[in-house]
């Protein structure tokens, strides 16, 4: 089982290695630079349609948004049909690369509990730096959406009902699960595959093996046709937006977008920090070795999208064995949304200040809580997280008509937030590989 395992650490799986190559050359081709400009130029274009400008009329403007946002549309929609192939083949091939059960028991562990702690270290953040900054007293004569009344179920804390809950989480029906996008379902199916692949004789296991390679070049291709539709996507989504509530009402929002940014930027020297003291390694080594995967998880919004390339990079540039960066990267494209759940605490605040509504200790706690949980299992694709916001909001008793406010910028927090995500994912394989020992060599040195 030992020298399997060593040679399916040597043969990384071809379709990983060929897309990721491919994804490397859109980054050298300056795919971010084009989304930046196709940002701005939806920024002028959807002025220009918008009510600030008023060239055409308000329902004219509506409908050519949105036609300008059938690609990016197309672009959400690519990516969301391919996740869920995408996670459960790359799981599957990462944990049956492993060398044995207890190592996988002791990885599996450590990076699930690493990635709960920053997710609600990053959450802790937000909440802290929506407060200190507070963005939303800012918009305190802006006329904000009618809180909606809603129907909120009482909150319990019987633990009784704990167990029911645990069992919940094991798919009764694995197939069910992937049509209903549950993710953390999927995973956790994903995982239980791996570990029997691991049990198995070599001869057994390896059509299975073959089976799930072939998968992975069909996503893989998938995905590469996505990747040519990053720019459009952006410009038409970016237009469609200014069109529909004005640049005006977006420069408004610039001191929320500013305290987001900041929050991230602090979690990012978390991150950095943490890499330092726990791993030694150098952190401006780090981010120059990884600077083409963040600046491509920036132009797609996507960490699943960029799987195949932080795979690549884990790999060959910070000298992670495949058996970690296989089953720890597509893991934590599903579970590690740090930057999502900064984003969520700041924008509770935010819209919180804006109706003018106390957030007491409990409440922040709940935030916190609520984000972590919710962050583990969404899908890794674009929007995402306006839609655990909402559940958010929801629990803490926030109008989540308020969301409102912030969809015009949300697509630029999308791209930031994700860099932080696959950030989180490639410092936590860095860990993964220095805890299991045997550590690799840097592979590459160079750029």
């Amino acid at each position: 089982m030992a020298s399997t395992a060593q040679d399916q650490d040597q043969d990384s799986p071809r379709s990983l290695r060929h897309l990721s190559i491919y994804l490397a050359g859109l980054v050298k081709g300056r795919l971010w630079l084009k989304v930046l400009v196709g940002m701005a130029l939806g920024l002028i274009v959807g002025t220009l349609l918008g009510p600030s400008v008023g060239l055409v009329r308000p329902q004219t403007g509506t409908t050519i948004g949105n036609w300008l946002a059938f690609p990016g549309q197309l672009f959400l929609a690519t990516i969301q049909m391919i996740v869920i192939p995408l996670v459960v083949a790359s799981v599957i091939r990462g944990l049956s690369a492993s060398e044995n059960l207890e190592q996988l028991r002791r990885l599996g562990l450590r990076v699930i509990g690493f990635f709960v702690v920053t997710t609600a270290l990053a959450a802790a953040v937000g909440l802290w730096i929506g407060d200190l900054i507070g963005p939303g007293q800012m918009l305190s004569g802006l006329a904000v959406p009618e809180p909606v009344a809603l129907d909120t179920p009482a909150r319990t804390t019987d633990v009784a009902a704990l167990p029911q809950a645990l069992l919940g989480l094991l798919p009764g029906n694995p197939l069910d699960a992937m049509v209903e996008g549950q993710m953390l379902q999927v995973v956790i199916f994903s995982s239980i595959v791996g570990v029997a692949l691991v049990t198995m004789a070599p001869e057994q296991s390896r059509p299975m093996l073959d089976l799930l390679d072939s998968l992975q070049q069909i996503c893989m291709t998938v995905v590469r046709w996505a990747m040519r539709l990053a720019p459009f996507a952006v410009f038409g989504l970016m237009a469609q937006l200014t069109t529909t509530i004005g640049f005006q009402a977006m420069l408004g929002m610039a001191y929320y977008v500013a305290t987001v940014l900041i929050g991230l930027l602090i979690m990012l020297g978390i991150y950095l920090a943490i890499l330092k003291l726990l791993g030694g390694d150098n952190p401006l080594e780090f981010l120059r070795k990884t600077r083409d995967v963040l600046l491509l998880a920036f132009s797609t919004s996507s960490s699943a999208a960029v799987m195949p390339l932080s795979i690549r990079t884990a790999e060959d540039r910070l000298g992670i064995r495949p058996s970690i960066s296989q089953f720890v990267i597509p893991l934590g494209a599903t579970i590690n949304m740090t930057g999502t759940a900064l984003y969520q605490s700041v924008a509770t605040v935010f819209i919180a200040q804006v109706y003018g509504i106390d957030l007491g200790p409990g409440s922040m706690a709940l935030v916190v809580a609520m984000a972590v949980g919710a962050s583990i299992g969404s899908p890794a694709t674009p929007g995402v997280g306006i839609v655990i916001l909402a559940m958010v909001l929801q629990t803490v008793g926030v109008p989540p008509s308020g969301i409102a406010l912030i969809m015009g910028v949300d697509r630029i927090l999308d791209m930031c937030r994700t860099a932080i995500n696959v950030t989180g994912d490639l410092i936590a394989a860095r860990l993964m590989e220095n805890w299991a020992g045997l550590r690799l060599p840097d592979a590459a040195s160079t750029d």
